[in-house]
């Protein structure tokens, strides 16, 4: 089954990271970084089947080399803290052959970024296990029609009413900062997102698969569909081996519990809306309809006649217990159950989003108490100095500190590789907090929990009367079933009364 995923992240230098190991990382190759002099090597890497850099018209072919272009976007951005890359990474789907998600990547990256202006490095990962994606690497700084890196930014002055610059206290005019391309605004991530999911689409139908995304999500969409959570490094490794997890538990509970919910829906509005349709001026009685039921067609065997006879037990219990004794009765309780239906599946699905919310928030919640003391320690191997302030990185006239600095490195990056899985589980649970919290720094687990008791209660309760909602409708199909077969033969006998019997 195709799915939709795709992030956006910005890699910077005062986050400890650096493009050219990003690079030598997604492509599997090694890169000295001549920022810092310090080599990134992953040609271990196994998993990588494609790597191609997009250049738009303009920029200077010697970016073709993975080498070149990276260590020149190290150079450009001298600030200890700079922005250095935009990186999106994106699911590719499995019904796909190899070459054609490699054609989807390359299409989608060229319309939507080449094609304004950036260079992308686009490398395709694919370890065999269902999970094939692709990391795109993006500059920031747009690139001049001579060739040359332009400015991302630009002072624009202030002018009073007047048209004259405003003088602050300091001496200094009043400015603000003006980007020179729109691929920081907001609105452009959206774009982004939209365009995979159209481009993707588009690739789905061309070789005639019927799966289709939609980069919305199912609040956005208006489907009424209760969201999956996001499974995890961790979680996402667990399942593939066959172990479940609570997460993958929950997604799958909210896989069964949308599909039922559709499914029921669709049945009681297929047949409120054939009673719409079909408002009946000579409607026969209930009588009637109880004897069609009884009757059935076709039964020769034994078991077929016990089976009907079981039907029309359960039918007349359903018509007695509601007391319906004519057709605007029925049609006023089969109105009744739809409407009943959607509220309970509106608080069922609101119930389940908010069980997601909190599975995500206790998830995480455990990714920090677990991983914490691993992550302090990775950061506490930081080197100490700023490399931009080492002087020399010629091999033969390295300073003490510029050695030092080059080995702490080393061990950073060493620890880093052998705990990734628990930093970056680290890292998202506090990318997590951080967007959800408000500015709150204590985790409310307890509160948590208990809130996830309540719901989980308040869940069962609401499905006992969906199911039991589900259960009348076997009932009001086979009264359907039965009025229809009525107004057959009576057309067949009498083709005048059929005129006067508008169903």
């Amino acid at each position: 089954m195709a799915i939709y995923h795709l992030s956006i992240q910005v890699i910077s230098r005062g986050k400890g990271r650096s493009a050219v190991a990003a690079a030598a990382y997604r492509a599997g190759e090694r890169i000295q970084n001549e920022y810092d002099g310090y080599t990134h090597d992953y040609t271990n890497k196994k998993d990588i089947v494609n790597t191609e850099i997009l250049l738009p018209s303009h920029a200077p072919i010697e970016y073709k080399d993975r080498t070149t272009l990276w260590n020149a976007v190290e150079k450009i951005e001298g600030n200890s803290n700079a922005q250095l890359v935009r990186e999106i990474e994106f699911s590719l789907p499995v019904e796909l052959s190899r070459e054609q998600n490699i054609t989807l990547a390359h299409e989608y990256v060229k319309k939507h970024f080449v094609d304004e202006g950036m260079i992308a490095d686009v490398c395709v990962h694919d370890k065999g296990d269902g999970n094939p994606h692709a990391h795109v690497m993006l500059t920031l700084r747009p690139v001049e029609q001579d060739g040359t890196w332009g400015a991302k930014s630009r002072k624009e002055y202030i002018l009073d009413n007047n048209g004259e610059r405003v003088k602050l206290p300091s001496g200094e005019y009043k400015s603000r900062k003006v980007y020179t391309v729109d691929w920081n605004d907001q609105t452009r991530a959206e774009d982004w997102r939209k365009g995979w999911a159209d481009t993707l689409n588009r690739h789905l139908e061309k070789y005639g698969i019927d799966e289709r995304v939609d980069h919305r999500s199912f609040e956005r969409q208006g489907n009424g569909l209760v969201p999956t959570i996001h499974l995890g490094v961790a979680a996402h490794q667990m399942e593939q081996k066959g172990i479940a997890t609570d997460r993958g538990n929950h997604n799958r509970q909210v896989a069964i519990t949308n599909n039922e919910i559709k499914q029921t829906k669709a049945r009681i509005r297929n047949v409120k809306n054939w009673l719409y349709a079909q408002p009946l001026t000579n409607a026969p009685s209930m009588i009637d309809i109880m004897g069609g039921v009884a009757k059935g067609k076709d039964m020769e065997r034994q078991w077929q006649r016990i089976k009907n006879l079981q039907t029309s037990a359960k039918v007349l219990n359903f018509l007695t217990s509601n007391n319906i004794t004519d057709m605007d009765e029925f049609s006023n309780k089969v109105v009744r159950i739809h409407e009943r239906l959607g509220e309970v599946a509106g608080e069922i699905q609101k119930a389940e989003r908010r069980l997601g919310t909190l599975a995500e928030h206790l998830a995480h919640a455990e990714n920090i108490h677990q991983h914490k003391s691993i992550y302090q320690k990775y950061k506490s191997l930081a080197p100490k100095t700023d490399p931009a302030a080492l002087g020399s990185i010629n091999p033969f006239t390295k300073s003490r500190a510029t050695k030092e600095h080059e080995a702490a490195t080393n061990k950073q990056e060493a620890y880093y590789d052998k705990h990734a899985e628990e930093i970056q589980a680290y890292q998202h649970a506090k990318q997590h907090f951080d967007n959800v919290m408000n500015g709150r720094k204590d985790l409310s687990i307890k509160e948590w929990q208990d809130e996830q008791k309540k719901l989980l209660a308040k869940r069962y309760a609401l499905c006992d009367e969906f199911y039991r909602l589900k259960g009348e409708i076997p009932n009001v199909e086979a009264i359907r079933r039965s009025v229809e077969s009525l107004i057959r033969e009576d057309t067949q006998r009498t083709p005048a009364r059929a005129q006067e019997m508008t169903l």
